[in-house]
């Protein structure tokens, strides 16, 4: 069975995130979701570090479960990687950096390594879930290493604006000038919201690296809106059963011995990311790439520099684009649509949107409704990523309603229509089949009708 893993998530101890994600929420939400395999988060924060140590049991090496005091019996079947996000804030090349990055650890003990190393270097673990560090990405990573070679470090959200290695305010033009000598240990990256994979196959620079997306989630909804899909590989027997933090490890790295390998990731739609598109949010303007060639990068209104977002940035780095007859759609028995590159050199993805994102539109937006309906589909029908992609449309219309199995029948198709989101504003997702733009009919009208061999 694959293992549905998001790894990048936040805990009640950084800011703005809600105070139910501690592990007991989080596995409750997961084990809704359908997610196997979660990040605890923030595991560098002093309080939080205490309570990892005191309810995770490690059940296989690097692989925790939450336990009772007692039995010590897992509470959930949702299993746990120390993973965390880092930031570091520095001047190089005569500019100032702003880089987050996700860190892997393969135990607890290494990870109270990290604690005092990041002590020394003057890190205030209170202050904040996610802490702030003034050394570079690349001292970051050299003493990562320098503790354990088994340490992964994986840059954060890709290409947001403001706090990401290819970011168009504070980031670089590629891994090499961010890592120097060290980018060869960069082994993925992370997507984020506002790019797939698509756009991130259009540079060179990670034609050989993994792309991994998850949900850099603030509260238990958001879980799994992003995730990265393993499954067992050629050198493997066909469960994934009992895996170690090392066969996660290895998968991301692409290691040809590896027991596991990424079989596709799970994507939003890119044009509902807060970053998708360039603007100014205080002043209403917003641009798509074409418009930023034509208008320029200052703001009409107030006359300071926009927001360059996401599609711009991937355009001016890319070297080359993309087309969408370049794509291949493969739908698998259920109908959930597949996208790969032409060559199928990549990992393939899917796009979906959120069960409660679709539960709200069908129910006129009304929040009640919408949260009843959801945890009467959780416990009558399946997880949130069995309804998803994997559940019949005559057992989805039994349980769910037929404005349910309409809903998610285009979206497994990739019919929907999305109004790009731009300088911190989400785009809006919308699944009314009477709502179309000319890029939803095209992208329509390209997907095939083949069959994608059964990965779910």
């Amino acid at each position: 069975m694959p293992i549905i893993a998001d790894l990048h998530v936040h805990s009640k101890y950084s800011r703005a995130v809600s105070q139910k994600m501690d592990l007991d929420g989080i596995a409750e939400w997961a084990s809704k979701k359908g997610i196997g395999l979660m990040a605890t988060g923030d595991w560098q924060h002093p309080l939080y570090f205490r309570e990892i140590k005191i309810k995770l049991k490690e059940t296989s090496p690097g692989i925790y479960s939450l336990v009772r005091d007692a039995d010590l019996r897992p509470l959930h079947n949702v299993k746990f990687l120390l993973s965390t996000e880092i930031s570091s804030i520095y001047s190089q090349g005569g500019k100032t950096r702003r880089i987050h990055y996700l860190v892997f650890a393969p135990s607890i003990q290494i990870a109270e390594k990290i604690i005092k190393e990041l002590q020394k270097r003057g890190a205030n673990l209170m202050s904040d879930g996610r802490p702030i560090l003034g050394i570079s990405a690349k001292d970051v990573l050299e003493m990562l290493l320098e503790i354990d070679e088994n340490i992964l470090l994986i840059p954060a959200h890709a290409w947001t604006p403001w706090y990401s290695i290819f970011g168009s305010k504070s980031g670089f033009d590629s891994v090499e000038e961010c890592f120097g000598n060290m980018a060869k240990y960069i082994y993925a990256v992370e997507t984020g919201l506002s790019s797939d994979p698509i756009m991130n196959w259009q540079i060179n620079d990670l034609n050989n690296r993994s792309i991994v997306s998850f949900s850099d989630a603030h509260s238990g909804p958001k879980l799994g809106r992003e995730t990265t899909v393993f499954v067992p590989s050629q050198n493997s027997e066909p469960t994934t059963q009992n895996y170690s933090y090392q066969d996660i490890i290895d998968a991301i790295k692409q290691k040809a011995e590896s027991k596991l390998k990424i079989g596709y990731t799970i994507e939003f739609f890119p044009e509902e990311g807060k970053y998708h598109w360039s603007g100014h949010r205080a002043c209403g303007v917003r641009y798509n790439a074409q418009e930023v060639k034509e208008k320029g990068t200052v703001c009409p209104v107030c006359k300071q520099p926009l927001t360059i977002g996401v599609e711009n940035r991937v355009l001016d780095l890319s070297d080359k684009t993309i087309n969408p007859e370049e794509l291949i759609y493969l739908k698998n028995n259920a109908g959930l649509t597949f996208v790969y590159d032409k060559e199928k050199k990549r990992k393939p993805f899917v796009s979906l949107v959120p069960l409660l994102e679709i539960l709200l539109e069908i129910n006129n937006h009304s929040q009640i409704k919408a949260e009843n309906q959801y945890e009467n589909l959780i416990n009558n029908l399946g997880t949130e990523f069995e309804i998803l992609i994997k559940k019949s449309y005559e057992e989805i219309e039994k349980i769910g309603g037929r404005d349910l199995k309409c809903a998610i029948q285009p979206l497994r198709e990739r019919k929907v229509f999305v109004d790009p989101g731009y300088d911190g504003v989400f785009g809006v997702v919308k699944i009314n089949s009477d709502v179309k733009s000319e890029d939803n009919e095209e992208k329509a009208t390209n997907e095939g009708t083949e069959k994608q061999a059964t990965l779910f």
